[in-house]
């Protein structure tokens, strides 16, 4: 077996029970990365250098087909109402089938870190059968310096194998495709899927798992720092806008997707940035397209010109979910430590099809919590097959694929932070105003930077609110810079009426949704949940 790069001498392919591989490639660079997908036509080269890749059928996540061993261990810990259940028989046989379908085949080995605070780091080693995969998940997590590779020993080992069709009935899962997760083994497996944002979020899964325990709050956020050492939070849906809001020139950017925050402040698990580069364009974001036409990046299911090979990132047809991943330090001002003080202000996305909610509200500590367990957003017609209204969509801490532990452990954890350095908490809507979509506009970007503006700089504390009838929020009345009637949505449409119907609408999904959790939190969340007030009779 050939075996190359730098790695342990005391830790060969041999110790997860591989045989018969015909080559282990060890924590090899982009270089050499490059040379192996090019030559083996994994991926192609755009005309700015960065290497794109194609992912077939799946071009997401597969949330349906994430499995998690339910044994002593995770009895009594796992949300198992979110979470599809295998045996570790099921597992064990899933593992050995997986040792057998990589025997005679070339593997990429990565040794990383999931974690920028070395006190809650883990150490993960990442066994790939494309070299374009071994790049990316290189590029999301944290690179070890060279000495830091001799003795590693990992803490969580991820095998993704896209060739690899699993057997429902032997391996208990719900098709041919498979995320298994052990966390009792420290092992994901992961079969017939070439998207590489399974890796990446299955060591965030592992983390949320993993530091509740410990007191620590993990976060599907964004998050970046002014120059006073005032960090801000982004949470968020994908879409919403936490990667473009989190990169500001201003200011210097944390990351763009997954933070843990613990008793020193907020650190970054990962050293990369994986941004959708749908419509995106060098004049609304010039760092995050900077970053995604040069060489180390990896582009997937972006359209190329087929003669210049310049990305079109206009077009959606192989997916909307167009991505660019790379580095953090491709975006001028990302901190280099990954790392920064407890946060001063937390903004909740969403992205409100519907047209209702303002595009700023302030939130009160028992409010953040209602509106962290309910992560509402909305899709939109076009964005899947057979949306042809706006949906409501429910993650509940926005981010429920990943939320192993019922969702009251990381609300209860963000509550109690919140109120320990006395955040102020924000809900922002990128989504529709005077009206629902398909008839309003999209939120002007313009409004939401001048609004996120006035809470960094601490002049929007300052202002006059009024008290929203239907959701009992408070929002601004007037803010310098934003036209007064966007700030009351309700005198942005035409139709009072359709307005007032819509606004119930929503309220009364919030609250169907919310009843899974009533039993779960105190008085004052249960108080917070919209109730449509007389003023709005």
């Amino acid at each position: 077996m050939l075996e190359t790069g730098h790695r342990n001498s005391a830790c060969g392919a041999d110790t997860f029970g591989f045989k018969h591989l015909t080559a282990v490639h060890w924590n090899l660079l982009a270089p050499d990365l490059y040379e192996h997908a090019l030559e083996h036509r994994e991926a192609r080269l755009s005309s700015g250098g960065a290497l794109v890749a194609e992912t077939g059928a799946h071009t997401g996540r597969s949330p349906k087909d994430k499995f998690v061993v339910r044994d002593a261990a995770t009895e009594n810990e796992v949300w198992w109402d979110n979470s599809g259940a295998i045996t570790e028989a099921q597992f064990e046989a899933l593992h050995q089938d997986f040792l057998k379908a990589a025997e005679d085949k070339t593997l990429f080995a990565q040794d990383l870190y999931g974690g920028a605070d070395p006190s809650c780091a883990i150490k993960v080693r990442v066994y790939t059968e494309f070299a374009w995969h071994s790049l990316f998940i290189r590029t999301m997590l944290r690179r070890p310096e060279r000495a830091e590779l001799d003795g590693f020993a990992p803490e969580m080992t991820i095998v993704d194998l896209p060739s690899f069709k699993a057997d429902p009935a032997r391996h208990g899962v719900r098709s041919e495709t498979v995320i298994a997760v052990n966390f009792t083994k420290g092992i994901v497996l992961i079969g017939n899927s070439s998207y590489a944002g399974e890796m990446k979020k299955s060591v965030f899964t592992f983390l949320n798992y993993i530091l509740p325990k410990k007191g620590i709050m993990p976060m599907h956020c964004s998050a970046n720092v002014g120059k006073d050492g005032d960090t801000c939070l982004f949470f968020g849906l994908s879409g919403t806008g936490k990667t473009t809001l989190s990169a500001d020139p201003q200011r210097t950017l944390v990351g763009d997707d997954e933070h843990g925050w613990s008793p020193e402040g907020v650190f970054n698990f990962e050293g990369g940035c994986y941004a959708k580069t749908i419509r995106l364009s060098a004049e609304a974001e010039p760092e995050i397209f900077s970053a995604s036409n040069r060489f180390g990046t990896i582009l997937e299911n972006v359209v190329l010109d087929p003669i210049a090979r310049v990305p079109d990132f206009d077009d959606g047809g192989l997916t909307e979910n167009t991505r660019a991943a790379y580095p953090l330090d491709f975006i001028p001002n990302a901190s280099a430590t990954g790392r920064a003080g407890p946060p001063k202000n937390i903004i909740m996305l969403t992205c409100d099809a519907f047209g209702v909610l303002p595009p700023i509200a302030r939130l009160t500590p028992a409010q953040a919590m209602y509106h962290f367990l309910s992560g509402y957003t909305a899709k939109v017609a076009g964005t899947e097959k057979g949306v042809k209204d706006p949906e409501a969509t429910f993650s509940t801490c926005f981010g429920a694929p990943f939320m192993p532990r019922h969702p009251s452990v990381y609300g209860n954890l963000l509550r109690d932070l919140i109120a320990r350095y006395g955040v102020d908490c924000w809900l922002v809507n990128t989504g529709w105003t005077s009206g629902k979509f398909g008839v309003g506009r999209r939120m002007p970007i313009k409004v939401t930077r001048t609004l996120l503006t006035a809470v960094l700089d601490g002049s929007l504390k300052t202002a006059s609110f009024r008290t929203d009838p239907y959701f009992g929020f408070e929002v601004p009345t007037a803010v310098p810079g934003v036209e007064t009637d966007i700030l009351c949505p309700s005198k942005t449409w035409a139709d009072q009426a359709e307005f007032d119907a819509m606004a119930r609408k929503l309220v009364s999904m919030f609250q169907e949704n919310f009843a899974k959790f009533e039993d779960h939190v105190d008085a004052a969340v249960r108080d917070a949940r919209p109730q449509v007030s007389l003023a709005a009779e």
